[in-house]
C-alpha cells in the first residue's frame, strides 16, 4: 500500500502556487532557490502544529528542501549523496552550522526542514559588494573556520565548501549549509576519489574551490581538501575574486595543481602569509585548523577564551538528549527511520510489501491497539507471545510451540493519526496461515482520506 500525497498536502507544489501545506505542519512559500537534486522554499511553521521534533527550536520560519525520489531513482550518486546528507545533518550541531530540524517523506518525496537564515548567500552579498574589508573578512573566517574545525571533529568533512553554501543571518553571522557533497570519514573518504565525485564538483559549481590533491586523482585527506577550500574561500572575501579562474577548464585545473595565483596588493603581509599557508599545493605542509587557529592574523584581537568559546561543541540540549535516548514506540517516525530500514532512499518501498515474508502498511489504528489484537490472535491460538521493544517502535512476536519463529509485528508512530506496521512472517506454513487468515483480518483496516 501506496503513502498518498494527498496525505501530504504537498507534494504537488509548484513555482507558480507554492502555497501548500505540508503534513499539516507548514506553509510553504516563496522559491529560495535550485539545486541539482533539489529545490528549497521558505516556509512558516503553521501554529497549533505540535511540531513535537522541533521543540527547541523556536523559530516561525524555516527553509525546507525538497527532494524528488524521481530525480534519485537513477544510477550515479544521487542516493548516497542523500543518505550522506541524511547522516551528516544528524550528528552537527553548531552555531555557525545550518540547523536541521525534522526530515520528511511521501510517497514521492523527501523534505528537509531546516532552520531559514535571514540573511541569503554569501555568494550574493560579494556580488553586490565586492571585496570585503580585512576585519570583517577575518570575522567571517573565523566563524569558518570553527565550523569547519567542529565537523572535522565529528569525523565530518564538507568538501563543497564555497561561498554558495555559506550564508548570512540577520546579524551578519556565518552558517554552513549544504552537505549534499560530504563524506563521513566511516565512508572511506580518505580513499581515492573516483571521476564522478571529481566531475560532481563541476556539475553543481565552480570548480575553483576544488584542491589540487583531488584533481591529481591520488588518496586525499578530508580535512586538508576543506582546508584548500577554506583558504580560497578567504582569498575571495579579502580579494573580490578568485585566485584560479580560467574560461578554460583545463587551464584552470593547471593554475590549481601548480598553485599560480596573484595576491592583490592591498592584502596585508600577515594575510599573505596565512594564505601562503593554507593555499599550499602539498597536503602534507598544508596549514591544518589547528596550524590556522593559532596564526597571528586570525587571532588578532581574539583571546583563548573567545575562540574556545567559538570552538565550544554545541551538543543536543539535555532535553532533546533524553528524547533521542528514550525507548519509546510511541516516538513519531521520522525520515532518519524511514531511509533506515528502506532500500536506498527509495521510500516508497515502506508501505508496499516486500520479499513474501514482509509486509508493510500504514493504520490509522492506535499503535498500543495494533499490537494488543496481535497479542490476543497469538494467545488465542495457543502459541507462545512476548513483546519486544526498541528504540524506534514497540513489537509483538509470536512463535510456536518448539520456538520456531512465527509472526513479528512492530508499529512505529508516522504522525499524529497514522502508525506504520511491519509485519514478518515465518516460513512454516502454519506462520503464513496465522497471518492471512487469523491475524491480517484483525488488524489491516482500511485507511479512509478525508
Amino acid at each position: 500500500m501506496t503513502m498518498p500525497d494527498s496525505l501530504v498536502g504537498a507534494a504537488a507544489a509548484t513555482d507558480q502556487n507554492p502555497k501548500k501545506i505540508l503534513f499539516g505542519k507548514y506553509e510553504l512559500g516563496r522559491l529560495l532557490g535550485c539545486g541539482a537534486f533539489a529545490k528549497v522554499y521558505h516556509a512558516r511553521t503553521l501554529p497549533g502544529s505540535n511540531n513535537s521534533t522541533s521543540s527547541s527550536f523556536s523559530s516561525s520560519s524555516v527553509a525546507i528542501k525538497i527532494i524528488n525520489k524521481s530525480r534519485l531513482a537513477r544510477p550515479g550518486l544521487a542516493r548516497s549523496n542523500i543518505r550522506r546528507e541524511v547522516a551528516i545533518l544528524r550528528r552537527v550541531r553548531h552555531q555557525h552550522i545550518v540547523r536541521l530540524v525534522e526530515v520528511l517523506a511521501s510517497r514521492t518525496k523527501i523534505f528537509f526542514v531546516l532552520e531559514f537564515v535571514k540573511g541569503g548567500e554569501l555568494f550574493a552579498r560579494l556580488s553586490k559588494t565586492g571585496r570585503l574589508s580585512e576585519e570583517l573578512s577575518r570575522r567571517l573566517f573565523r566563524q569558518l573556520i570553527s565550523a569547519v574545525g567542529y565537523c572535522h571533529s565529528r569525523g565530518v568533512f564538507h568538501r563543497d565548501l564555497k561561498p554558495e553554501n555559506l550564508l548570512l543571518d540577520e546579524h551578519n553571522n556565518l552558517k554552513v549549509s549544504d552537505f549534499g557533497l560530504s563524506a563521513l570519514s566511516a565512508d572511506d573518504a580518505s580513499g581515492p576519489p573516483s571521476q564522478q565525485e571529481v566531475l560532481l564538483h563541476t556539475l553543481c559549481g565552480t570548480p575553483a574551490y576544488v584542491a589540487p590533491e583531488i584533481l591529481s586523482k591520488k588518496g586525499y585527506d578530508g580535512a586538508k581538501v576543506d582546508v584548500w577550500s577554506c583558504g580560497v574561500i578567504l582569498f575571495v572575501l579579502n580579494a573580490g575574486y578568485l585566485p584560479f579562474n580560467d574560461s578554460n577548464l583545463m587551464n584552470m585545473y593547471k593554475k590549481i595543481y601548480r598553485g599560480e595565483y596573484r595576491i592583490p596588493k592591498w592584502t596585508s603581509p600577515e594575510l599573505r602569509r596565512l594564505l601562503s599557508g593554507i593555499l599550499d599545493t602539498n597536503p602534507d605542509t598544508r596549514m591544518s585548523v589547528d596550524d590556522i587557529s593559532r596564526d597571528p592574523w586570525f587571532r588578532k584581537g581574539m583571546g583563548d577564551e573567545d575562540w574556545e568559546a567559538m570552538m565550544g561543541y554545541h551538543e543536543l540540549e539535555k532535553d532533546e538528549q533524553l528524547e533521542e535516548e528514550e525507548v519509546d514506540h510511541n516516538r513519531e517516525l521520522n525520515a532518519f527511520d524511514l531511509i533506515s530500514f528502506s532500500s536506498g532512499v527509495n521510500l516508497s518501498g515502506l508501505f508496499e510489501p516486500g520479499v513474501p515474508t514482509k509486509e508493510r502498511f500504514v493504520s490509522r489504528e492506535p499503535g498500543e491497539g495494533i499490537l494488543g489484537t496481535a497479542e490476543e490472535v497469538g494467545r488465542e491460538e495457543g502459541l507462545y507471545v512476548r513483546r519486544r521493544r526498541g528504540k524506534r517502535g514497540g513489537g509483538v512476536v509470536v512463535e510456536g510451540h518448539n520456538g520456531d519463529f512465527g509472526v513479528g509485528v512492530r508499529v512505529y508512530r508516522l504522525n499524529q493519526e497514522m502508525v506504520v506496521v511491519e509485519v514478518e512472517v515465518g516460513g512454516e506454513t502454519w506462520a503464513k496461515e496465522l497471518w492471512r487468515e487469523k491475524m491480517a483480518p484483525a488488524i489491516k483496516k482500511p485507511i479512509t482520506i478525508t
